[in-house]
């Protein structure tokens, strides 16, 4: 009996370490089969229509919102549009520091501003590639733009300080 060949334990078999890729049925207890990938490179289709998940449907909302969005962007002068950044930057900045005042806030806000700073600065960059302007001038241009900012109020601050005053003439006048 050299190492338990023929007891009736023999006839249980354990299972193989093989890998499960090998081909032959009797492999090796380690034997290992060669690693294969699935990539097989890209694959360009064209007309190939790719179905969009739809969770709900949102995914195709939130599409149909940004389009909107963009077309109302690209519908603004190159002006309208640096004036909507500076003020989008002051809200920005009004939410920080409500942030570290701890008072209450929507945190959602910080991504939804960031998001249309960034397509409203996409916008004129674009602009800026239409009129030929490379990547040098634009930062310079942008610089000088940065440096000719006048710092004001945002506009929810602005709304804040006007209910104010409208509110102390309204003291000041029934009293």
């Amino acid at each position: 009996m050299a190492l338990g060949l023929s007891s009736p334990s023999a006839s249980l078999r354990l299972p193989s370490l093989a890998s499960p890729l090998s081909s032959s049925p009797r492999a090796k207890p380690f034997q290992l089969a060669p690693l294969r990938s699935s990539f097989n490179g890209i694959r360009l289709r064209s007309s190939v229509a790719v179905p969009m998940p739809s969770y709900g449907g949102t995914m195709v909302v939130r599409m149909a919102k940004r389009e909107e969005e963009l077309k109302e962007i690209r519908a603004k002068t190159t002006e309208e549009i640096n004036e909507e950044v500076v003020d989008l930057k002051g809200e920005l900045l009004m939410l920080r520091l409500q942030r570290s005042a701890r008072n209450e806030f929507k945190s959602s806000e910080f991504g939804r501003m960031r998001k249309r700073i960034a397509r409203m600065l996409t916008v004129k960059r674009e602009r800026e590639i239409e009129e030929g302007i490379n990547k040098r001038i634009s930062r310079k241009l942008d610089r000088k733009w940065k440096r000719s900012i006048v710092v004001r109020p945002p506009p929810s601050l602005r709304k804040k300080l006007e209910e104010q005053k409208a509110a102390e003439a309204e003291k000041s006048s029934s009293a």
